[in-house]
């Protein structure tokens, strides 16, 4: 006999606009017949945070879902790294990076069928500047710019973001960076510089073909330059970078130094610009429910 469960589902209002209601629907259609118990907890964007943390103290759920993208994924992260409460995404963002590298489903049915009986597996996670968390990606240089425009245009989906992809790649500018990490320091001058728990970004390049979530490592990639063949590889396949362009290591720990100030941004959130950028590895410190293999 199926046991009852606690879940609470932390819901992003204004992520994916208006698909959010659509999914809050469909969960709350489900759980009408259902012996499981569940709450709702919305963001609003301001001291999300400490909400969150007395929000799960008082219901004391078993299980998590977060209904957003990967910035509400992180802020739930940030809220349950180090307990034994898993999390699972239902991918309800504007990109679902995070929610693609998991392979969760596309639909309500598919991404509860999940909650109720995936495979529960520990992950890494990148504790950002001593007190942030990264889930998936963050980045310094082009790709935050790309972030911060889309964050601040008001034309959505696929048509916005490709309007500021093209408005960033005519305003590119290159960064010179120092890298230090525990095997030495390293100077480089580029387009930008990646933080990877991931492999993918949202809109599916393959931005760190080697990365693996449960690894304890990240990756850290160097855009040097750019050309069509490199981001050809990245959105398309496996095939390997040219070091002359796109340069990976691996690390524990990171601090990137930028001469000038540089667009910075963890998990699709903006956190503005910023001249240095520490991070380490945080080993299996988080709980996800994931897609059983078949």
């Amino acid at each position: 006999m199926e046991e009852q469960q606690r879940i609470l589902f932390v819901l992003n209002p204004i992520a994916g606009k208006k698909g959010s209601s659509l999914w809050r629907q469909g969960i709350q259609q489900f759980f009408e017949n259902s012996i499981h118990a569940f709450d709702w907890f919305l963001t609003t964007g301001t001291d999300d945070l400490s909400k969150l943390q007395y929000a799960i103290t008082k219901y004391a759920p078993q299980k998590v879902a977060c209904i957003g993208g990967d910035g509400t994924l992180s802020l739930v992260a940030k809220a349950l790294i180090g307990t034994d409460i898993p999390i699972t995404l239902f991918p309800a963002g504007s990109a679902n990076g995070m929610a693609r590298e998991l392979k969760m489903p596309n639909n309500v049915e598919g991404c509860l069928a999940v909650l109720l009986q995936g495979e529960v597996k520990k992950i890494d996670t990148i504790l950002i500047n001593q007190t942030e968390v990264c889930v998936h990606l963050s980045d310094i240089g082009m790709n935050a710019q790309l972030v911060k425009y889309f964050k601040d245009n008001d034309m959505r989906g696929k048509l916005g973001y490709a309007r500021e992809v093209f408005r960033v790649l005519r305003k590119r500018k290159q960064i010179d960076v120092e890298l230090q990490t525990e095997n030495g320091s390293l100077q480089r001058t580029g387009f930008m510089v990646v933080v990877a728990n991931a492999t993918i970004y949202g809109f599916g390049a393959k931005i760190n073909p080697i990365g693996k979530l449960d690894d304890g490592l990240f990756e850290v990639i160097i855009l040097k330059k750019l050309s069509v063949v490199e981001l050809l590889k990245m959105l398309f396949g496996n095939h390997p970078f040219n070091p002359q362009k796109t340069e990976i290591i691996q690390a524990h720990q990171l601090t990137i130094s930028v001469a000038k100030r540089a667009y910075f941004q963890i998990d699709g959130e903006y956190f503005g610009r910023t001249t240095k950028v520490e991070a380490t590895i945080r080993p299996l410190s988080l709980k996800m429910i994931l897609p059983r293999k078949l």
